[in-house]
């Protein structure tokens, strides 16, 4: 295992989790005020707000396929500081957040900043991949009319699944795999690198987000280390495909 300035690399993800545990939790509770993810397409609906917002589910409500100290880490540390990071980017940029939707942001981030790209990207990505997650329990497939376009443009599910696993497995470094649904409304499956997303205008593939997945190590090293195909096989135990349909009928 990689040493560090701690012990090994999971203690080090251990302990910078820790710190950002305090920070966090005020802003998910300033948080609280700004409403949920926007199903809708840039356009159409509330948008994803510029905040974290909580999550819908306990730390330990992903297990065993993504166990309670990952999350914890995950959101208290880093999501939260790609909202931090935003949000002191938007501020600097003078960018007026009541007039301009996140996604629409996201839309012409070539006019902006890296450290807007980074933290809009890894924010809005992030907002997406707590929702497209749910506890053991619900649809454990699509179905009707998403399943029916998965089925038209990949020929089964089956395939989807395999196209998309490929995507998150093969993406070199930290970065994302996602179903899209481009603008002449066909479904494909993209992969972007660092915390880039579809909805931006430098993305090789464009479209609107259906669903993502986080490959960055530290959404999976303390449970899998570097084992990220079973970290991805996992994962499909919790996708919220009732979620996913939705935002596939608003799209």
């Amino acid at each position: 295992m990689e040493k560090t300035g701690f012990t090994t690399r999971r203690d080090f993800i251990v302990n910078t989790g820790k710190a950002g545990i305090a920070a966090s939790v005020s802003l998910s509770a300033l948080s609280s005020f700004a409403g949920s993810c926007g199903a809708g397409p840039a356009g159409n609906g509330p948008g994803t707000p510029y905040t974290q917002q909580p999550l819908p589910y306990a730390y330990t409500a992903l297990e065993p396929s993504i166990d309670a100290q990952t999350m914890e880490i995950h959101y208290t540390k880093h999501a939260a500081t790609y909202a931090k990071n935003l949000a002191e980017a938007v501020q600097a940029e003078k960018v007026d957040t009541a007039k301009t939707k996140l996604e629409d942001l996201l839309g012409s981030i070539s006019k902006y900043s890296a450290k807007m790209r980074n933290n809009a990207g890894g924010h809005y990505n992030h907002e997406l991949f707590w929702k497209s997650m749910t506890a053991p329990g619900g649809a454990t497939a699509p179905s009707g009319k998403l399943k029916a376009a998965i089925e038209k443009d990949f020929n089964s599910v089956d395939a989807f699944k395999t196209q998309f696993t490929d995507a998150g497995k093969n993406r070199f470094g930290s970065g994302w795999a996602w179903l899209v649904v481009t603008n002449d409304k066909k479904l494909v499956v993209a992969s972007t690198p660092n915390q880039d997303n579809p909805l931006m205008d430098v993305s090789d593939v464009k479209g609107f987000p259906l669903l993502g997945l986080d490959v960055w190590e530290h959404a999976y090293y303390l449970k899998y280390q570097n084992r990220r195909p079973d970290y991805i096989n996992a994962w499909w135990n919790v996708v919220n495909w009732d979620f996913i349909q939705k935002r596939f009928e608003s799209a």
